[in-house]
């Protein structure tokens, strides 16, 4: 016998695949939802967590469940850590960025190559298309090495075209580590994801010409917002053969 919360969950699902209930509306509150369809509020939540797990339904603190809009892919670049103009303005991103002083703990100390409890400034950048968010960074510096000019807490669309890295000038050398894994439970509830989402876990480490490393940055996309491009350049040295 089928369950109720799945009832419920196939009902509300042909109403958002038939266009009944469009991409951005709001759904009824869950007391409405769980008067009509004569349930618990704890099934009917067991049934929005179905339409959740399948990326169609997403649940906005202090507003309600909205039918989730179709997310539309961004190409990070890799090398570069930039995302691609092309595809980023396709998309309206809104950035946030709050930049937190604290102590190198852990793995920050071996990414950073710094000694336990050296000052660090943490810059989290969180992305959104409309009010979900796109996607989360966190880029680590020395705090001797910060920008002050990107100190105070602010939004920004200019961010979204822009460079994941606060260094100035660029680094002299880039490694990027490309994972694809889940979400911890910190980052699903960030991006309001579902933790069965695989995300893309890039984690880019810049160090400048004396080999000191300028910043760490820890990128996580999920999965279905993002397409990474990686290109190589060969340098081809010109020998001159002296007879």
């Amino acid at each position: 016998m089928t369950s109720r919360r799945l009832i419920i969950a196939d009902d509300l699902r042909r109403q958002i695949t038939t266009g009944r209930i469009g991409p951005g509306d709001r759904l009824p509150s869950e007391s409405a939802l769980a008067d009509r369809y004569k349930v618990s509020t704890a099934t009917l939540r067991s049934a929005l967590a179905v339409l959740q797990g399948e990326g169609l339904v997403e649940k906005i603190h202090g507003k309600g469940n909205f039918v989730r809009r179709t997310k539309r892919k961004i190409t990070y670049v890799g090398g570069w850590g930039t995302l691609d103009p092309r595809t980023a303005t396709d998309v309206d991103l809104r950035v946030t960025v709050r930049t937190t002083a604290l102590p190198a703990r852990g793995h920050l100390t071996a990414l950073l190559k710094v000694d336990d409890g050296s000052p660090l400034t943490e810059f989290l950048r969180l992305s959104y298309e409309g009010e979900s968010p796109h996607s989360l960074a966190r880029v680590y510096v020395p705090r001797d090495l910060a920008p002050t000019t990107a100190l105070k807490d602010r939004p920004s669309r200019a961010w979204a075209e822009a460079s994941f890295s606060v260094s100035d000038p660029p680094p002299a050398e880039i490694h990027e580590t490309v994972s694809a894994r889940l979400p911890t439970p910190d980052e699903a509830s960030t991006l309001r994801i579902n933790t069965a989402l695989a995300v893309l876990a890039i984690t880019r480490v810049a160090a400048d010409n004396t080999g000191r490393v300028v910043e760490a940055a820890l990128l996580v996309f999920p999965g279905d917002r993002v397409d990474a491009v990686f290109s190589t350049h060969h340098v081809i040295e010109e020998r001159q053969v002296h007879r």
